[in-house]
């Protein structure tokens, strides 16, 4: 059990890549704070990974307010008193629509979610990292970050906008014993990707969904796990010599 009483603390917690980090985590031995805007999801999935209480902490915050980015990784030291391994998750899909017609509300959700709620994560993280001279973090971007997709242009912006963050961060902080990688999956099969083929197809999810899935040379979605595998290979010591990379869990679409 590699991660035994090793701290791991989760964004977007409550979300399906989230939830399924924090069971394998949880089976690993690992003690979570686990954050999400969705409280009662929270609480959910804290009865499902039936922990003992001095074993997880739960945060409602909302990533977009810095202010509340601070407090969650403050009330993750002052329980458990260090943070060995952040995964820095929570995303908003945005908005299906071509650049000509994309709402400025959704582009503004997107930059603060995905862009600035990542940052801030990092800005908070890092000095509790930098302190302890140790620390993993794994920031979730997206194939969307490495290749132009159409109609989804905030979300591709803001995932590569990720990658960049991601490769700073290690270059910034590697001589200080912290790594930081990204991990980039495509079409996981989750909330996420069912609003995405409503969004590509609103009369047919169905059949969005299935030529989507043809698009893959390995002939399907991802499930949660195969990103999880990889979340969890990062902040492993298995990759102690890895840093500033983006991992593909692409099925082949980028090849």
């Amino acid at each position: 059990m590699e991660f035994l009483n090793k701290v791991v603390l989760i964004t977007g917690a409550a979300g399906g890549i989230g939830r399924e980090t924090a069971k394998a985590f949880a089976k690993e031995g690992a003690k979570l704070s686990l954050v999400d805007v969705n409280f009662e999801a929270l609480e959910q999935l804290s009865k499902e990974l039936n922990l003992e209480e001095d074993k997880y902490l739960l945060i409602a915050a909302d990533v977009t307010k810095e202010e509340q980015v601070e407090r969650y990784v403050n009330e993750t030291v002052k329980k458990f008193g260090r943070i060995d391994i952040f995964f820095n998750n929570a995303g908003v899909e945005g908005k299906v629509a071509p650049i000509t017609e994309y709402p400025s509300d959704a582009l503004d959700l997107v930059i603060d979610v995905n862009i600035k709620g990542v940052f801030y994560g990092l800005k908070y993280v890092l000095r509790v990292m930098k302190e302890q001279k140790s620390g993993s973090i794994i920031n979730t971007s997206s194939i969307a970050g490495l290749k132009g997709l159409p109609n989804t242009s905030a979300y591709n912006a803001s995932k590569a906008a990720v990658i960049s963050l991601t490769k700073t961060a290690a270059v910034e902080f590697a001589p200080f014993g912290i790594r930081v990688n990204a991990v980039c999956p495509a079409l996981v099969n989750t909330r996420m990707m069912r609003e995405l083929e409503r969004g590509f197809n609103p009369e047919n999810p169905e059949l969005a969904r299935e030529l989507l899935a043809k698009s893959v040379p390995l002939g399907r979605y991802s499930e949660p796990e195969d990103v999880v595998n990889a979340v969890l290979y990062l902040a492993s010591d298995k990759a102690s010599f890895i840093t500033g990379i983006a991992l593909e869990v692409v099925g082949g679409m980028t090849a």
